[in-house]
């Protein structure tokens, strides 16, 4: 049910951004089926390959998209368990999703392009920042669950765990939105919409991609904005107990709301310049290491 969840529903979360920038903006906005047409619009296209690339080139997107399905079902819905789930599941996770940005970045570099790998450069330095803050952040739930599988953490923090150590949540919470966007490439880390060469990151890295190529990695990249807004919604669901309609209605309501903050964040807010932002991501560590020292208290 959890993994069916995701692959169905994750492209709504780009169309509920693109609703919350459109109202800001005063605009009325695309569809919300359009990402869906978008990715159907791909498929049925084909693909072309410059004569400079290799067969790691085509199979970049293929296995991004590979390691992302695997990593979204390790992910649950809440009190919901994931569709699998073994302890230390965490650190699959993090390498799965660390396979997919490997795969990405060695096609942009199979390119040979020097603009495609000024943007790989720029990608593995950041997420290099950001995945310490996801660790200690995991890490620091992990202990209060008293578990080392998501679906053993997320569905084991109880409403007793926000009594006794809400500020180490709220902060383990704050530390997975900040890594939400830099690993998603979301403002203020980088902008999906600005075609800017000195601003690109990931955009960058897939301008040679087209057709089918191209929908995977779209797709790849909705279903991994998915997955780490569901770490952080499982926090605020429902309690165990509840029926289980309502613990999947208030998941969907807090997958709802986390892509409304996104699309508030990308309305209020300036992308940072590049030298600013490992600083925004060595803050997002400091944020997941007191969430930890909080809970060891």
């Amino acid at each position: 049910m959890t993994w069916a969840a995701s692959l169905l529903l994750s492209p709504l979360m780009l169309s509920i951004i693109a609703r919350t920038k459109a109202f800001f903006a005063g605009r009325r906005g695309p569809p919300m089926l359009q990402p869906y047409r978008d990715l159907a619009k791909l498929l049925g296209k084909g693909a072309v390959y410059s004569r400079t690339t290799t067969w790691i080139f085509r199979a970049g997107p293929l296995v991004g998209l590979a390691a992302v399905l695997c990593a979204a079902a390790l992910v649950p819905m809440g009190r919901i368990p994931a569709a699998l789930s073994f302890p230390g599941d965490l650190v699959v996770f993090a390498y799965l999703l660390a396979l997919a940005r490997f795969a990405a970045v060695l096609a942009a570099l199979d390119t040979g392009s020097a603009f495609e790998g000024m943007g790989a450069s720029r990608e593995t330095f950041f997420s290099a920042l950001a995945e310490p803050a996801l660790l200690f952040a995991l890490a620091a739930l992990c202990r209060l669950a008293g578990d080392w599988s998501l679906t053993g953490v997320l569905g084991n923090i109880s409403g007793e765990d926000w009594l006794t150590h809400g500020p180490a949540i709220l902060m383990a919470a704050g530390a997975l939105f900040i890594v939400l966007l830099a690993e998603n490439s979301r403002i203020p880390v980088d902008d999906p919409d600005t075609h800017l060469e000195l601003t690109m990151i990931h955009e960058v890295m897939v301008l040679d991609h087209g057709g089918p190529d191209l929908a995977f990695i779209l797709y790849g990249a909705a279903l991994k904005l998915w997955t780490f807004a569901a770490l952080l919604a499982s926090l605020f669901t429902p309690p165990e107990g509840t029926a289980l309609w309502v613990q999947a209605a208030g998941f969907l309501g807090c997958m709802a709301a986390a892509s409304i903050a996104v699309g508030v964040v990308e309305s209020v807010m300036a992308r940072l310049r590049l030298s600013r932002v490992p600083m925004l991501l060595a803050g997002a560590c400091a944020l997941s290491m007191l969430a930890l020292a909080g809970t060891l208290r």
